[in-house]
């Protein structure tokens, strides 16, 4: 485990989760069980913030993922809550130590570590635990004025920052990722045996996961080159999704069985990761699939309706569709990802 530090953590990946706060803590993710914003000493000596949580905010806090919207830190007396949501009593002030911490780093550059917790935005949050989304830079800060005004009626100014999540080669990626996405990008530079390049080779035609090379001119009969963009990754998002459907297919229901007694199934993305589709590595956007199924999700095979009706668009499963898809209370699939992938494969 590395120290503490502005940036990434040594040996911790974004996707990494954590039980409770206080091993987010321990892990150096953080440096509080209980405040929002972290801080530790810059090369001056002078307070930065390095790490920032999101788990329940105040209500003009907003996450959109890439970007988020933050609201700044009070004193624990000039807070209070109505109905589990915390509000204000008076202005926060940008002299408050957390607050002058994290308009630093903004000044500075420096880049922030970003914590979801379990009570979030539904469309990001974890299932019961925290967890490293990798780093985001502040972007602006503001004064703003709050939604609910003080209990005696009087407006509330806010410390507000704007924080955009920095690109994906960027965030660390493990040393395995990075040789195959390396071998693939050498790959792609060949071009095949007895064929020209036609066109803009950097151009691929993407479709939920599959991209498809753009076409050739050919001097031998047809060939095209086809590569399902995904890598099947058992990082903590996925372990977390398969465990709690204990390797049971969402779709079919099938449950295969290893050698070895352990269930085997993979971690699907509802709205893929990679372009132009830029989904999260997020719970409530992963569903536990058999293979068949993970590829009839990815080819757009099937899609979900909002009442989580299964409707079978083409192929052969070879076993039985639910009706309608498997869900488990502490899963929470979100319907934004489940439209998403409905009417990209309905637009085409």
């Amino acid at each position: 485990m590395g120290e503490r530090k502005i940036g990434h953590i040594e040996g911790i990946t974004p996707g990494a989760e954590f039980h409770r706060r206080v091993q987010v803590k321990r892990n150096n993710l953080h440096s509080d069980t209980v405040r929002g914003i972290s801080k530790l000493a810059d090369d001056d000596g002078s307070h930065i913030a390095d790490a920032i949580v999101l788990h329940g905010g105040y209500q003009d806090d907003h996450d959109d993922w890439d970007t988020i919207r933050y609201t700044g830190a009070s004193s624990d007396k000039d807070k209070y809550k109505v109905k589990g949501e915390p509000r204000l009593r008076r202005s926060q002030s940008w002299d408050y130590v957390d607050n002058a911490a994290l308009k630093r780093s903004y000044e500075r550059g420096h880049p922030v570590r970003v914590i979801r917790g379990y009570n979030g935005d539904s469309r990001y949050s974890p299932i019961d635990c925290y967890r490293y989304d990798g780093l985001y830079l502040v972007t602006a800060i503001r004064t703003a004025v709050a939604q609910s005004p003080a209990p005696d009626g009087t407006p509330i100014k806010i410390c507000q920052f704007d924080l955009k999540r920095l690109p994906e080669d960027r965030q660390d990626p493990t040393a395995l990722e990075g040789q195959i996405a390396d071998l693939l990008d050498q790959r792609d530079e060949v071009p095949e045996e007895g064929t020209e390049p036609e066109g803009d080779p950097d151009e691929p035609v993407e479709e939920a996961g599959v991209v498809e090379e753009p076409a050739q001119q050919e001097k031998f009969p047809e060939t095209r080159l086809t590569r399902v963009q995904r890598l099947i990754r058992d990082n903590a998002v996925i372990r977390n999704v398969k465990r709690l459907h204990d390797g049971e297919c969402q779709v079919c229901g099938l449950r295969l069985l290893g050698p070895n007694g352990k269930p085997y199934s993979e971690g699907a993305h509802i709205r893929p990761l990679g372009k132009p589709h830029r989904g999260p590595d997020v719970e409530p956007n992963v569903l536990c699939l058999c293979p068949n199924c993970h590829v009839g999700l990815d080819i757009g095979a099937f899609v979900i309706d909002d009442d989580w009706s299964i409707v079978v668009r083409a192929g052969a499963f070879g076993v039985n569709v639910r009706p309608k898809l498997k869900r488990r209370p502490k899963h929470k699939v979100h319907l934004d990802y489940v439209r998403y992938h409905r009417e990209w494969w309905l637009s085409r």
